[in-house]
């Protein structure tokens, strides 16, 4: 694999984390709340905090994913397994912009885009 889409894998991977850390455990906090824009009344509900947590599960399955996928399969199954799970953040980031916020997009979606182009055309 070539060095441009492992570093474009990793941010997408170290992105992933720390989304998944913001969720996890500190959805509750103000950089949360500007982050996801969420209203105060939203944020002090108790659910959220359940809510979110359980959504930055899951993107902590994608980042650690996409690092096991690079660094510990053999050869033979990197690339495609890094296409799968950056794909997987694509269509999160179609999905988030068009339901959640458009910034989504660009955010979580164009580094994985970036990462899987990259993938496709240099390996």
């Amino acid at each position: 694999m070539s060095i441009i889409s492992t570093i474009l894998v990793i941010v997408v991977a170290v992105e992933a984390l720390g989304i998944m850390g913001l969720e996890m455990f500190g959805s509750q906090t103000a950089t949360a709340a500007k982050v996801f824009d969420f209203s105060a009344e939203y944020q002090s509900r108790p659910e959220t905090k359940t809510t979110m947590a359980n959504i930055g599960l899951y993107n902590g399955f994608v980042g650690v994913g996409l690092l096991i996928m690079r660094f510990m399969l053999p050869e033979n199954a990197v690339l495609l397994g890094c296409l799968v799970f950056t794909g997987f953040v694509v269509i999160a980031g179609i999905y988030g912009a068009i339901t959640v916020n458009r910034q989504i997009a660009l955010t979580q979606g164009l580094p994985a885009l970036l990462a899987f182009l990259s993938l496709m055309i240099l390996g």
